[in-house]
């Protein structure tokens, strides 16, 4: 299974990385791109391929543990959250980032 950290693509605020946004707008921004956790409270969001594991508590949300669950179908869904979210990744195996270009 491979692991990545999501980070948001905005410059750094400060002494600290710039967030992804509050945990309502996260769970909402991601509700929208079919990925979901279980129960209100999850701190687990379920998606194609995917899942996100958010910090408990933490409000607003830094960064994210995504893990590929499916490889056959991850790609595109981890590609579209990242466009539409503009949102990078960084493989915690190899520290590669992954950023896709704003759509025109």
């Amino acid at each position: 299974m491979r692991h990545l950290v999501v980070i948001s693509s905005a410059p750094s605020i400060g002494d600290g990385m710039a967030p992804l946004g509050s945990r309502q707008e996260v769970l909402a921004s991601l509700s929208a791109l079919n990925t979901y956790p279980e129960s209100r409270e999850g701190d687990v969001l379920y998606g194609p391929g995917v899942e996100f594991q958010l910090g408990p508590n933490q409000d607003p949300i830094v960064q994210m543990l995504l893990d590929v669950t499916d490889e056959d179908i991850a790609w595109l869904a981890i590609e579209r959250i990242g466009r539409t979210l503009n949102w990078k990744f960084v493989d915690m195996a190899t520290g590669n980032e992954l950023a896709f270009a704003q759509p025109s």
